[in-house]
């Protein structure tokens, strides 16, 4: 049987970095085949070549036995090839349904391609408003619109850089559900995750990248993840060290906090009421687009119309306060889109750094290079960031190897109060382990973490109590050690005592 996609001595270099080393991958039609690595691998450049959107140095593809050279991805999509992206390539300005029309027939009228979109949707488990422009979207919500949009292209080959990254535990068992029946129809996958367990339970071979270079080529199901890390990046992770939590003060309250939502299509907050204590995690999990953006804008200052008492920080009412003055009391975010948000794409390292941290700015404005030079390469030093250097461009990194950087720019600031979004979004299993002990470093030096995540293992991982988000209200804490991922889950669908399911009063009497 001929091979769906054949590569051979794939070679891609950038200045100062070998992408891709002679990298050979094989893909059988109906194969759901992983593409395994840690960042910066490689991984995500192959991709791009095959899919037309990067061209490769050297070496030869194939799609179903003939010589191919894609030089663009509509000629990829003419091949049958659809991707989709780790970072976004979604028009923020425009509708759900407008974004995924540029890449469909344009004889198409938008009305059927809504129709389209919530009937393909709906056929995969996740759920979508066509009509819903998309700034007005949650990083998890965007993830569906990718991937929804590559699937009505009906490809014969789907090619998913970290599909799940941002998905529930329900939205991923459905998913994959989807993912295997549309293999059993020919169509050939080739999966990039980070998550071991995943490739284990989805996929039947897996390629391995380090440096560039292909380790070696694995049935996943006969393999442990202590052996495919191996094989990623040459040891096993370290074991996460979780002390008992010593908590001390109430660093961050909020209190009766609700506010409607700024958008037609975002979600009130409906009578908040959260504590988080010096020396403990406090994890928040839910469904993507229950009100997670909303809350987090409120609590980093994004979002100044509470109340002065709604939030208050280390003693001090600061819900009406700016980002600015919560950052000067000692609070520091991450948010969940790194590039855009997180990190100015075209400024370098070294001067993202001046997005929250001032110690190289002296007196009148000056900013002092070479301090701010070493502090970027100190950060870089110690989260293993594989970039060019202080001087990269932001958009340069690999997706990782950006989230390793930003995550070190706010734990290295030693805050009192830290909260991130998705702190592991796209990162490999070692870099994942050693931003979650970093976290829990932070935590036994008296720091309140606040971790706002959609990876349930990772929560369980990391907090010392959990919240549920649903429809804009937040549930009772519960210790992680008398809570299950099955309870969790039943909450995250607001099925707690008390919860939204039963009837909500309308938010502009609570907000008067």
């Amino acid at each position: 049987m001929t091979d769906r996609l054949t590569l051979t001595g794939i070679v891609k270099h950038y200045p100062g970095v070998l992408a891709n080393d002679g990298v050979a991958l094989e893909v059988a039609p109906g194969e759901i085949h992983a593409v395994l690595g840690e960042n910066g691998a490689g991984k995500s450049t192959l991709m791009k070549i095959v899919y037309g959107s990067v061209r490769p140095d050297a070496g030869e593809i194939r799609v179903d036995g003939q010589l191919v050279s894609i030089r663009s991805p509509q000629e990829a999509r003419q091949l049958g090839i659809a991707m989709v992206f780790q970072h976004f390539s979604l028009f923020e300005t425009v509708t759900v349904a407008e974004n995924v029309w540029l890449g469909l027939d344009p004889t198409m009228s938008l009305a059927e391609v809504s129709a389209r979109i919530v009937a393909k949707a709906g056929e995969y488990g996740l759920d979508l408003d066509p009509a819903r422009p998309v700034h007005t979207l949650s990083v998890g919500e965007r993830q569906r619109v990718e991937i929804v949009r590559a699937l009505l292209t009906e490809p014969k080959l789907l090619i998913l850089d970290e599909p799940t990254s941002v998905l529930t535990p329900q939205a991923i068992e459905r998913l994959f559900e989807s993912l295997r029946r549309l293999a059993s129809t020919g169509c050939s996958i080739l999966y990039i995750s980070h998550k071991l367990d995943e490739i284990r339970t989805l996929c039947s071979r897996c390629t391995v990248l380090r440096a560039g270079r292909v380790t070696g080529v694995v049935d996943p199901r006969d393999q442990t993840n202590a052996s495919l890390s191996r094989l990623m990046i040459g040891a096993e992770p370290p074991p996460l060290v979780h002390r008992p939590a010593r908590t001390g003060e109430i660093a961050l309250a909020v209190r009766g906090l609700s506010l409607p939502k700024r958008s037609p299509f975002g979600v009130d907050l409906i009578d908040i009421a959260l504590e988080l204590r010096t020396g403990e995690v406090l994890g928040v999990a839910g469904v993507s687009g229950n009100g997670q953006q909303e809350l987090l804008a409120a609590l980093s200052g994004e979002d100044s119309r509470s109340a002065p008492d709604a939030v208050v920080l280390l003693g001090k009412a600061v819900g009406s306060a700016s980002p600015g003055r919560r950052r000067n009391l000692g609070l520091h975010f991450v948010p969940e889109e790194r590039l855009g948000r997180g990190a100015v794409p075209v400024l370098s390292l070294a001067q993202n750094l001046l997005l929250t941290r001032r110690e190289a700015v002296r007196a009148g404005g000056w900013i002092a290079r070479g301090a701010l030079m070493a502090q970027a390469s100190a950060i870089i030093g110690r989260f293993g960031v594989k970039a060019g250097g202080p001087n990269s461009a932001a958009r340069s990194l690999s997706g990782g190897n950006l989230q390793k950087f930003i995550m070190g720019r706010e734990i290295d600031a030693q805050p009192k109060v830290l909260i991130v979004a998705q702190p592991t979004w796209g990162v490999d299993v070692g870099a994942a382990a050693q931003i979650r002990a970093a976290l829990l470093a932070l935590r036994d030096a008296g720091c309140a973490v606040l971790v706002v995540s959609e990876e349930l293992d990772e929560l369980f991982e990391l907090s010392d109590r959990l919240v549920v988000i649903a429809r804009g209200r937040l549930s009772p804490p519960i210790a992680r050690a008398n809570a299950s991922v099955e309870q969790v889950g039943i909450w995250m669908s607001g099925l707690w005592p008390g919860g939204p399911t039963e009837p909500v009063q309308d938010i502009r009497e609570l907000a008067a």
